[in-house]
């Protein structure tokens, strides 16, 4: 045997060695603090579902475009299932560039009938338009198609085209350009981009205006934003315009504000209690 006050090798690998005792234990606790850092993380990532590098690849705009109009249904669906209080104020700033102080409000309730149909009812309305006529087409870009929803069921009418991603405050969206594919006589369609969030696929902002449209009937651009309702639903809460339509005989600067308040779903349950027989003296 030898000395006790030799030091005992150990071999690690052909032509290493590290000394035993305290110099060993160092090296060991050298390894294992090189597992946690190196390892670990990468097999807790792959339990936890974190995403990897070739994870976070962008799906293809055939994908988005799928995934956008599914959750754009769902939207639309519970969006028909909720009251809310509209508020539509148009000003006519100028006229052939001298300001005016013209303006009108509309404020409208969405509510539902007796039978559980859906109507828009205005409820108020003030003040008068003269620069420009209020039209049938203009209500109805009001009350319809504002705010434009991109639903599986519309979809066949339109063609989008994947333009990139830009941020929408604190969001990384897609942006798609939409145009009608056919013009119908008698309809009206939305024309402009949307953004769609690229986590959750919603949409969180839309910029277009309503088309077709006709020298002496003219629709400013419109940008509606989005805010989650109800925790779950992301519903539109605000709609503007600030264009310069030029007329035949003259050019008029418009701002439309719309704003969507108090909604609330509509619940279409009802109790019914019947008395028990004989409970007011009749059998």
């Amino acid at each position: 045997m030898g000395s006790l006050h030799e030091l005992k090798l150990f071999r690690i690998h052909q032509n290493y060695y590290v000394k035993s005792g305290d110099e060993l234990m160092r090296f060991l606790k050298l390894v294992l603090l090189v597992l946690v850092v190196c390892v670990l993380p990468c097999v807790s990532g792959a339990e936890d579902g974190t995403p990897t590098a070739a994870a976070e690849k962008d799906p293809s705009p055939e994908e988005i475009i799928k995934k956008f109009t599914e959750k754009e249904t769902e939207f639309y669906k519970a969006w028909m299932n909720y009251t809310y209080v509209q508020n539509a104020y148009i000003r006519i700033l100028s006229v052939d560039g001298r300001p005016s102080n013209e303006w009108m409000e509309m404020v409208s309730e969405v509510v539902f009938n007796d039978d559980g149909s859906r109507e828009i009812q205005e409820i108020r309305r003030r003040g008068g338009l003269r620069a420009v006529r209020f039209t049938r087409e203009d209500q109805e870009i009001i009350n319809n198609l504002n705010p434009f929803a991109l639903t599986a069921a519309d979809l066949p009418l339109y063609n989008l085209k994947y333009e990139g991603k830009e941020r929408v405050d604190e969001l990384n969206c897609y942006v798609f350009s939409v145009k009608p594919k056919d013009i119908k006589r008698g309809q009206l369609y939305f024309e402009g981009k949307i953004w769609v969030d690229d986590v959750d696929f919603f949409v969180a902002r839309t910029l277009g205006k309503a088309v077709p449209q006709r020298r002496e009937n003219q629709f400013p651009e419109f940008e509606t934003l989005r805010q989650k309702i109800d925790e779950k639903y992301w519903f539109p809460v605000w709609t503007h315009a600030d264009e310069r339509l030029r007329f035949p005989d003259s050019t008029v600067r418009i701002e439309e504000t719309i704003t969507y308040d108090d909604y609330r779903k509509f619940d279409a349950t009802a109790i019914i209690h019947y008395a028990a027989p004989g409970a007011d003296g009749s059998e």
